[in-house]
């Protein structure tokens, strides 16, 4: 779904202000027009201070600030010494603070500057923060495509779609209503590495077009298919019997450090890739619910690219041999065998020892003779 048609002033302004350093956009005349830029950027959460800085020529005397385009300046600073440019400090952004900022400067020589281009200092944390979310997936091969859907409860006119490190403003569009939720879905692709990466999405009311929700949950697509594949492989092998200890190794290139496993992907990319430095995957003591089919991938530590998936690798846990039941059956039987013959031998000795005794006493034998005669 492509971008609906935005609002050409506030495009204007987030392509001039959303920037991290200095616009540097000098033109001639009299006196240069200044640079202007926040720190640490024009996006600033509410309640944080920030500092809107202003550099001019090496002859000013003086800067003044101007907010909302007001013709009286907001504030006015006295240049540092070492580079000739002035700091306007905000110690608590709010929703007053928000808007839009210009600079000019004084020198004794040309007077006057005209004002710098207009810098969008944007509050955010305002509004209950939106979802983010990937579909199909998340994980998308590249020269795909993938359509990030940023919805919101409260009511939202306009979202926007940012990405960590990136150069260029925010997307932007137009909400709509969906199953009782606002909004926007933002169609990135065909996709190659410099898609990858974590975004967040803001959204904000037409009343208040400087005021932005909290940011959304991160989202981080990854990109696969952009190295060449590597190969996977199992030890002590593929066929494993139940309760034996399975390692699987992903081998690549030279270069590669960082590696993920998946399990029965199938034909669709993998819903997560939990990438990890070491090459090898131990499983430990496997049972049934490890057999299927994996695939491994390799990339670059901090980064979204990803190899292509390895071949396939079956994985199949057979029971435990027979011979091993046998023994144990064996040792088993054998145990309780020898439990049987001495509780057979002690119930025959207890009943033949009564017979015995009537017959000594029938022979006139007396059981306590012995007693007398060693007394």
């Amino acid at each position: 779904m492509g971008d609906r048609a935005r609002t050409p002033t506030l495009t204007a302004l987030l392509c001039l202000g959303l920037c991290r350093g200095p616009c540097d956009q000098v033109q001639a005349g009299a006196a240069p027009k200044p640079s202007i830029w926040a720190d640490p950027g024009p996006m600033v959460s509410r309640g944080s201070p920030m500092t809107i800085w202003c550099q001019g020529s090496l002859q000013a005397d003086v800067y003044h600030l101007y907010k909302d385009r007001v013709s009286k300046p907001l504030d006015t600073e006295a240049p540092q010494n070492s580079s000739k440019k002035a700091g306007f400090s905000i110690e608590s952004m709010s929703t007053h603070t928000a808007g839009v900022y210009q600079c000019a400067y004084h020198s004794r020589r040309k007077g006057w500057s005209e004002r710098s281009d207009p810098l969008l200092l944007v509050v955010t944390g305002v509004y209950p923060a939106p979802s983010l979310s990937a579909h199909p997936s998340h994980v998308v091969t590249s020269g795909g495509n993938v359509s990030l859907s940023c919805s919101s409860e409260v009511t939202g006119d306009t979202f926007y779609l940012l990405k960590e490190g990136g150069a260029g403003p925010p997307r932007q569009m137009q909400s709509r209503t969906f199953r009782g939720r606002w909004q926007a879905v933002f169609s990135v692709g065909p996709m190659n590495a410099s898609h990858g990466g974590t975004y967040r999405c803001y959204y904000n009311s037409s009343s208040y077009p400087h005021t932005w929700s909290y940011p959304s949950n991160p989202l981080h697509l990854e990109v696969t298919g952009v190295y060449r594949e590597p190969s996977l492989s199992a030890q002590p092998g593929s066929l494993v019997f139940s309760g034996d200890n399975l390692t699987l190794q992903c081998r690549s290139g030279a270069g590669f450090d960082r590696f993920a496993l998946t399990k029965d992907e199938g034909l669709t990319s993998p819903q997560h890739l939990h990438g990890q430095h070491s090459p090898y995957f131990p499983l430990g003591h496997v049972s049934h619910t490890h057999g299927g089919q994996y695939r491994c991938y390799s990339g670059h530590n901090l980064s979204h690219a990803w190899s292509a998936p390895s071949d396939p690798l079956d994985i199949l846990i057979v029971a435990p041999s027979p011979q091993d039941y046998t023994v144990e059956n064996l040792i088993r039987m054998g145990g309780a065998a020898l439990i049987l013959v001495v509780l057979g031998i002690l119930l025959f000795q207890a009943r033949d020892s009564p017979g015995r005794l009537e017959d000594a006493a029938r022979r006139g034998y007396d059981p306590t003779s012995w007693r007398r005669k060693y007394i």
